[in-house]
């Protein structure tokens, strides 16, 4: 199983003193020795993290692949248009939220999610959809003609431990089966960590794994490199 590992929030400590530190790029170079398949960084609207220098530096550095998650805006569609990632993954945003909250609702803005895809996929950039596990949000991406889906685990991650993880592992394990059947190539994440990712990595629909938050706070101990290392292995597993 591959790992695209996400670094926005090396530039989350960078922002908060506006400083030239810690570089995310160096980061996402460290998180490529540890075994990184892709870099993953979020340019959100508010800019609170990743900035677009970053993206244009990453552009240019990285070896692997380069996973832009954006709001389905022609602001950003516009962005990628200029930096070309190799995927683009369309995510909603709230001004208010910490973090994604949860997937983007393809049946309701269908007729945004089209037109920012068809930008996209006019220019060469793959599109990804951020999605809550549920056989009809597959549906509705499969009526877009869009055929690369990344899975929210946020429910599952937040209840492992509790008697409700099982049941959102379920509802997982039933979407990612639909998608399957519907030739999707098919992502996950969102909350994962070194504790609970083993359910996950055991879905053998699933080809990859966008990981951030622990990662990173693993890292803070014992460096990029041997934290994306730790999680690679427990995908191995």
């Amino acid at each position: 199983m591959k790992l695209s590992v996400n670094i926005d929030h090396i530039a989350t400590i960078r922002q908060a003193r506006m400083a030239n530190e810690p570089d995310p790029v160096y980061a996402a170079a460290l998180a490529e020795m540890g075994g990184a398949d892709g870099i993953t960084v979020h340019l959100r609207q508010d800019r609170r993290h990743i900035q677009e220098r970053d993206v244009e530096i990453l552009r240019r550095v990285i070896k692997t692949r380069l996973n832009m998650e954006m709001a389905a805006s022609m602001e950003m569609v516009k962005i990628a248009l200029k930096y070309k990632p190799d995927v683009c993954t369309l995510v909603p945003e709230s001004k208010d939220e910490v973090t994604t909250s949860g997937g983007l609702d393809i049946i309701m803005f269908a007729d945004k999610v089209q037109e920012v895809a068809g930008n996209l996929l006019a220019a060469g950039i793959g599109v990804s959809l951020f999605i809550d596990p549920g056989v009809e949000q597959v549906k509705a991406c499969h009526r877009l003609g869009i055929r690369i889906v990344e899975l929210n685990t946020g429910d599952y991650a937040g209840n492992a431990g509790n008697s409700y993880a099982r049941l959102e592992l379920d509802k997982i394990t039933k979407a990612a089966n639909y998608a399957k059947k519907l030739n999707f190539t098919l992502l996950a994440g969102h909350g994962l960590t070194y504790q609970n990712i083993g359910p996950i990595a055991a879905m053998p629909e699933i080809e990859e794994l966008n990981i951030g938050h622990s990662i990173v706070a693993n890292a803070a101990f014992v460096g990029m490199k041997e934290a994306v290392a730790r999680m690679k292995e427990l995908l191995s597993c």
